[in-house]
């Protein structure tokens, strides 16, 4: 999934171990992990075994995205990229938006008018009677 050469240009913008406590588990396969979750829309607890516990790569995704990691990779990631005139910036966007009204489901149709019903009568109307 990561090459080798992916992996040479992320693996020194990842955090460091903690000081205290233990060590984190790898970096690379718990980026495995995350990419495999998301290239296969997939649950966490679907996580294949050789990729490590689903709470580990679920906790880094959310820890990664709190301190700022991911913004770093992507920033570096970028910009070598466009060093090496590897990346277009050509970008097409369509911003056509298409809404209904909020009333255009119920609104009364134009042509002949249906026929109404008869007008209900309260049923003590008829004790009365």
């Amino acid at each position: 999934m990561i090459t080798d050469a992916m992996w040479a240009r992320i693996e020194p913008l990842m955090p460091p171990d903690p000081v205290r406590g233990r060590r984190w588990a790898d970096h690379r396969r718990t980026l495995e992990a995350i990419a495999w979750k998301y290239r296969t829309n997939s649950p966490w607890r679907d996580l294949p075994a050789e990729l490590g516990p689903f709470q580990t790569a679920h906790k880094r995704l959310v820890g990664w995205a709190v301190d700022g990691t991911w913004q770093k990779v992507l920033t570096a990631v970028l910009a070598a990229a466009d060093a090496d005139d590897d990346i277009g910036w050509t970008v097409s966007v369509d911003s056509t938006v298409i809404r209904a009204h909020q009333h255009a489901a119920g609104a009364r149709k134009r042509g002949p008018k249906a026929a109404t019903s008869p007008p209900i009568t309260p049923s003590d109307a008829h004790a009365a009677a």
